[in-house]
């Protein structure tokens, strides 16, 4: 293996790694928000995406953007949302071909009650994932990660 082989090798190493941790986390959070609000992670991931805007609405395109999911996926979510009561869309005063999508109060609760078993949970998950070796660098880091957004 020469040293652009080796480069490559490192580099796969390291998303395999993230992308095992990343699997630890979605799996327990997916468990923890199913039994006790009925949400999934990319469900819970829309309404805390949109409680963190001034006024608490975004655009559909920035909510993909938000959620990691395609034009098409987030639609059909909104769809699901919407269809539950947590969210509304409204259209944009400056633009008519704007559609923000906003929380309402049903969904505002939902999260509020959500929270503290996702942020549980993501402690405890990561947490575990410290004491597997493979792990434990990758889960020291993010807190340096976050500190230089």
């Amino acid at each position: 293996m020469g040293i652009k082989d080796d480069a490559v090798e490192v580099r796969a190493q390291g998303w395999r790694t993230l992308a095992a941790l990343h699997g630890l986390i979605e799996g327990e959070l997916e468990r923890s928000l199913q039994a006790v609000s009925k949400l999934s992670v990319v469900e819970y991931t829309v309404l805390d995406a949109l409680s963190r805007q001034d006024g608490w609405h975004m655009r559909m395109q920035q909510l993909a953007r938000a959620t990691a999911l395609s034009a098409s996926a987030t639609t059909r979510l909104v769809n699901r949302l919407e269809d539950r009561g947590l969210l509304t869309r409204i259209l944009c005063a400056d633009d008519r071909r704007g559609i923000y999508t906003e929380l309402t109060a049903s969904g505002v609760k939902l999260l509020e009650e959500s929270k503290p078993v996702h942020d549980a949970t993501l402690e405890r998950a990561l947490a575990d994932a410290q004491e597997v070796p493979e792990l434990a660098t990758l889960v020291q880091a993010l807190p340096r990660l976050h500190a230089d957004v």
